[in-house]
């Protein structure tokens, strides 16, 4: 078991991983045309879950100091030690090991006298005040993220959204204007489209599927062909068309209307926008609140580049 030793014998634990916090104004459209997440697999989210230890259980002592089961939960939700794919039994006895050697590594640093430098109490303040600040903004953030608030962001959502139409074809990609042509003029006279795709189409991506490119809106694909794909009438084949990738034949299987997302489609992204947002403007509202004095020398702003 290569990999779960090298977990097990790895570096020392990140004291904490702070919630990532960027600056997020998401514009309510572009939040509703993001494609939803994929579902979590089915088996997964059917496994029964083992029965929870009290946090407060000892499932290990080093040198008599115990290593409880709230230690592991800690532990367990650190991303450097993200186990996919692992049973939740060796998971539990991977996570032991690991925290018997954090606990070895902590007492033997302890009796170095590791902690009292000046380095490591600034690095303890600082990893300190990451993790009280990823607590109090994920509590805080809990309160604005509420089934009634992210449906009145969904609402508000689709006011926003203008529809869209949406554009089902094939096509078939050669490298000169001659060959289109003929290639147009078999169709036109009764060959079937995706025979002659899987033939001829140098296109790899479509050429499997007969030419068949989905649904797609006008933006998504370049100028000569988004122009062509919405004017020729459904079911019909167009002349060769030229982008700078060659010439393509185009046919168009159907039209419609983009459907709107519905709101179990986009919950997951609502909650996560509700979320950054709510904690955006908690720490603006702190800012403006404080009392900040940079004691640093004022940087001056670069001087443009010469073209």
């Amino acid at each position: 078991m290569t990999t779960p030793l090298l977990l097990r014998r790895s570096g020392a634990l990140a004291l904490a991983v702070a919630l990532p916090f960027a600056s997020v104004a998401l514009p309510l459209q572009a939040l509703a045309q993001t494609p939803p997440a994929p579902a979590a697999a089915a088996a997964a989210a059917s496994a029964p879950a083992a029965p929870a230890l009290p946090p407060e259980t000892v499932v290990a002592k080093v040198n008599g100091s115990p290593v409880t089961a709230g230690d592991l939960a800690i532990a367990a939700e650190d991303p450097a030690l993200s186990l996919p794919g692992v049973d939740e039994a060796q998971k539990k006895n991977l996570l032991i090991d690991y925290m018997v050697d954090l606990k070895v590594g902590a007492q033997a640093a302890e009796a170095a006298k590791v902690g009292d430098s000046p380095e490591f109490q600034r690095k303890l303040a600082y990893f300190k005040s990451k993790l009280l600040l990823d607590e109090y903004l994920e509590r805080e953030a809990k309160k604005a993220v509420t089934p009634e608030a992210a449906k009145a962001l969904y609402d508000q959502t689709l006011t926003t959204m203008k529809p869209e139409e949406e554009a089902h074809a094939r096509h078939i990609l050669v490298d000169n204007e001659e060959e289109a042509k003929k290639i147009s003029a078999r169709i036109k006279g009764g060959e079937d489209f995706s025979k002659i795709a899987a033939e001829v189409s140098k296109d790899p991506g479509s050429k499997t599927e007969g030419g068949d490119l989905g649904w797609f809106t006008k933006e998504r694909m370049v100028a000569p062909f988004a122009e062509a794909a919405f004017k020729l009438p459904v079911g019909q084949v167009s002349d060769p068309i030229k982008t700078q990738f060659g010439w393509h034949v185009i046919k168009v299987e159907e039209r419609r209307t983009k459907p709107v997302p519905t709101f179990a489609e986009m919950k997951e992204q609502v909650d996560q926008y509700l979320t950054r947002k709510s904690q955006q403007d908690l720490i603006l509202k702190l800012r403006e609140s404080a009392k900040i004095e940079r004691t640093d020398a004022a940087t001056p702003a670069a001087a443009p580049k010469a073209p």
